[in-house]
């Protein structure tokens, strides 16, 4: 049934991990129809993290401005298929009313009427990137593991190096930093334990910390650099840079540390070697994937948790004293970081 689709639209996730999580399904997609026309249709915000190199190479981008207008930008396509890779009934509902004549995706939020292939979700717990693959996989693709990935385009690569310029950060090893998490306070790292881990970084490995973030990631950013020392160099980009500049300037850091956020999931996918800090969250179903041994290198993802009997409670906010998140030492994380800088400069001595 696939292989007669001639124009299909994959329909993203509307969070930057999960588009992320979702590139080895598409890429998948891809691979096994080479011939059809492939979109992806993505909300504004993660829209443009398709436009650099990714598992996805799809032919075109469908930017949907909002949802209210979403069937009728789908129907300017001309879709004869769509995978849908939300779960929502709305995104099914659209397929729909844009008269695409084959819908396919979870029979999930009481769409099953919607979809002319509905797959029965995975009984369990399992990864978000294994919950695409299992769709995906439904619909009778082969779907082998494997990470999703991501790689600067040029355009933006020159951005970048203007950025870089402008800011001075090309004589020292960049380490970045995402201390806000969208989701709620409760996935945060306490901003001065951020602090306290830039200044010895800087103090004993030379490195310059540059803050990454949206505007609501603000009030976290101050707080860190209230907190540091005199003579600890930071650049605080948070809320400066788009989803492109973001990804590039990310790529060229020598090390990530990050909440479980939407820039973590990136990190991995760019290849960085990467420390992700889990709290309230189930890092069993999204732990960062790829890092450097995705593109060749030799170290992944360092997921950190600290055993506590109320962890994963996916709470927004702790009710009581964020134990899970405090109890994760300046010294736990320096140590993290450490090793993925040592095991990186290790893998880039060999392939010199």
């Amino acid at each position: 049934m696939s292989t007669e689709v001639k124009h299909l639209v994959i329909r993203a996730p509307n969070w930057l991990g999960d588009a992320v999580m979702a590139l080895p399904a598409i890429g998948v997609v891809r691979d096994s129809l080479p011939n059809a026309h492939i979109t992806i249709a993505a909300i504004p915000s993660i829209a443009s993290v398709f436009e650099e190199l990714t598992n996805a190479r799809q032919d075109a981008l469908l930017v949907v401005p909002d949802v209210k207008r979403e069937a009728s930008t789908l129907a300017s396509g001309k879709f004869d298929a769509s995978l849908l890779l939300p779960n929502s009934f709305r995104s099914a509902w659209s397929a729909r009313r844009a008269g695409i004549t084959q819908r396919w995706g979870y029979s999930a939020a009481l769409r099953r009427p919607l979809l002319t292939r509905a797959i029965a979700r995975p009984r369990g717990r399992v990864h978000q990137s294994a919950y695409y693959l299992h769709l995906v996989r439904g619909l009778d693709f082969t779907a082998p593991d494997q990470p999703p990935r991501v790689s600067i385009a040029q355009p933006t690569r020159a951005r970048t190096e203007k950025v870089l310029s402008e800011h001075k950060l090309t004589d020292a090893p960049m380490i970045g930093f995402a201390p806000g998490a969208a989701y709620g306070h409760a996935k945060r790292w306490p901003p001065r334990r951020v602090a306290e881990l830039i200044t010895q970084l800087s103090r004993e490995r030379g490195a310059v910390a540059v803050l990454f973030g949206a505007a609501g990631d603000r009030a976290a950013g101050r707080e860190i650099e209230s907190s540091l020392p005199p003579g600890v160099r930071i650049v605080n980009l948070i809320g400066r840079t788009d989803l492109r500049l973001l990804a590039g300037l990310m790529a060229r850091c020598a090390a990530f540390v990050s909440n479980d956020s939407g820039a973590m999931h990136l990190a991995g996918a760019l290849g960085v070697p990467l420390v992700a800090i889990f709290g309230p969250t189930d890092e069993r179903a999204t732990a960062p994937l790829g890092g450097p041994a995705a593109h060749g290198g030799l170290s992944e993802p360092n997921v950190l948790t600290h055993p506590v009997f109320c962890r994963p409670c996916m709470l927004r906010d702790c009710p009581i004293d964020h134990r899970c998140m405090k109890r994760i030492t300046v010294d736990d994380v320096f140590s993290a970081v450490t090793r993925q800088l040592e095991t990186f400069e290790r893998s880039a001595g060999q392939s010199a």
